[in-house]
């Protein structure tokens, strides 16, 4: 299984090639914990020097959106690295404000006319609905009358067909063409032919001006959404396709962006920090020339780590059947060896996972105990199986004893239950109510659900339904209903995810709570 995930792709043109160079990038100098949405944060000259020195060897020009937090200094900076500057200027619903980064940047432009090459002058402000168009092609009338680059206002496609007054007052047409975030999302295998589409469609509609692609790219990391799948494959696939697009079609590209950027995941969830060509944290190329790419490049080491794991499972069961004075059912067997198999083959996905898509103390602390769960219960449940003891319900856990002795190892058992259930309960609920940025647990799930319903084979005969598990398997089974209609069928990370959510709701609906008689 790890041979088939890990096996590398090899593109007819790398992302990033030795002899030919990345015509634009969008770069923002903030790294690690470093973010815009502090005002207080100021990002000194030699950290953004360092950043332009490494992109001055794989691309021409970098593009900004604003002035602040220290990027005023890129300019002057870009001049003696060498490379070209599109400048940016960041408008918003606060008038002062944009008055002020406008004298910024048109000091800049007039003090760096070789280095800066044209102006953006907004940056999807629209889109924000921040500011009307006429107030918008005011501004910008405004700035073109006080500089001699070119200038132009960068948006989502859809916006400039909407507003295509701006038409006559901008030198060029930025528009973004991002097909991950489509409305209608487009696989990776057809993003370079939509944004060519697309830009005929602009170029049909605003005929005599260049139209320059001010946005496109993929994420590495994160969430699919209908059939897009963000991961390093596809995001080198993109590129590669698109920068080969632009260079067969003669038009002009920026991609985003240059680095990750960690902050943008408190905007955009784990998907929104993963668009960079360079790593955040090595600050290097995702995609080294002459590399084959892959989407799990420790392959290896994640896959020893889940033989380890399977192991411990089987040794799990075997020392329990070493007490027993009878041999356990075939069936026990195989459950031992399916949870065993599943959690070998998923460790690796499901630690990946955690560790790009856990953000803050909360997320990590709900990630890492999903993947403790996901590590326990086939552990747990392989001594459960072949003791043939039953799942334990939350009655047995949460209430009154009845004079009954549960053992540690069933308490324990029965704590990586509730662990599970609580965040599936509140992953299922996130999915139906607040679902765009959100990430599908399917793998660290998949491992803790597979043991626990292996064991229903182990559950009494008689007994009552017990309310809390009956509720539970309600609203995810409810839950799964909707989020499968609303992702749609090709997400496979929402369907795998549901069936693990229907799973468990079987699980929990045939659980049967022993009632003890005095």
């Amino acid at each position: 299984m790890w041979w088939w995930l890990a096996k590398p792709i090899v593109l007819a043109r790398a992302p990033i090639e030795l002899d030919s160079k990345v015509q634009c990038v969008s770069y923002a100098p903030f790294r690690g914990q470093q973010s815009p949405l502090d005002p207080t944060t100021h990002i000194e000259a030699d950290q953004i020097e360092q950043d332009l020195v490494q992109l001055a060897k794989i691309s021409d020009c970098v593009r900004t959106y604003s002035i602040e937090n220290g990027l005023d200094q890129v300019p002057g900076i870009a001049a003696r690295v060498g490379i070209k500057v599109i400048q940016g200027i960041w408008l918003g619903s606060n008038k002062l404000k944009n008055q002020q980064q406008i004298g910024i940047a048109v000091d800049l432009i007039k003090r760096y006319p070789g280095v800066i090459t044209s102006a953006v002058v907004g940056n999807e402000v629209l889109l924000r609905g921040e500011m009307t168009t006429a107030d918008l092609a005011a501004t910008i009338r405004s700035v073109k009358a006080q500089v001699t680059v070119p200038v132009t206002y960068a948006d989502v496609w859809e916006y400039w067909l909407r507003n295509r007054e701006l038409y006559d007052i901008v030198d060029f047409v930025t528009v973004h063409i991002l097909p991950y975030w489509e409305d209608m999302p487009v696989r990776a295998k057809f993003a370079a032919a939509h944004v060519d589409t697309i830009r005929q469609q602009v170029g049909v509609a605003f005929p005599g001006k260049e139209i320059l692609i001010g946005e496109t790219g993929w994420p590495s990391e994160g969430r699919m959404r209908e059939g897009a799948l963000p991961s390093r494959a596809n995001q080198a696939r993109v590129v590669s396709d698109i920068l080969t697009l632009a260079k067969r079609e003669n038009f002009r590209v920026n991609l985003i962006e240059a680095y990750d950027q960690p902050w943008k995941r408190k905007l955009e969830g784990t998907v929104g920090g993963y668009w960079g060509l360079i790593s955040d944290d090595q600050r290097a190329l995702k995609y080294p020339p002459g590399q084959p790419v892959s989407n799990y490049p420790q392959w290896k080491l994640q896959m020893a780590a889940g033989m380890i794991l399977s192991f411990v499972v089987f040794l799990s069961g075997w020392l329990t059947v070493r007490r027993r004075p009878w041999p356990p059912h075939l069936s026990a067997w195989i459950g031992v060896g399916l949870s065993a198999t599943t959690a070998g083959v998923l460790f690796g996905m499901a630690a990946d996972k955690m560790f790009y898509e856990s953000l803050g103390f909360g997320g990590w602390l709900q990630w890492g105990a999903l993947l403790a769960a996901g590590v326990l219960a086939p552990i747990l449940g392989a001594n459960a199986a072949m003791a043939g003891r039953p799942l334990p319900t939350f009655l047995d856990l949460l209430g009154p004893n009845d004079g009954r002795k549960q053992l540690k190892i069933t308490y324990a058992l029965g704590l990586v239950l509730i662990v599970t259930v609580l965040i599936a309960a509140e992953t299922a609920l996130g999915f139906v109510f607040d679902p765009r940025y959100r990430d599908f647990p399917f793998a660290s799930l998949t491992m803790a659900v597979v043991p626990f319903a292996m064991l229903l084979a182990n559950r009494p005969a008689q007994g009552g339904r017990p309310i809390a598990e009956a509720s539970f398997a309600g609203l995810l089974a409810i839950s799964s209903v909707y989020v499968i209609y609303n992702e749609g069928r090709d997400n496979w990370q929402a369907l795998w995810t549901c069936a693990m959510y229907l799973t468990l709701a079987v699980t929990l609906w045939r659980a049967r709570a022993v009632q003890i008689r005095g």
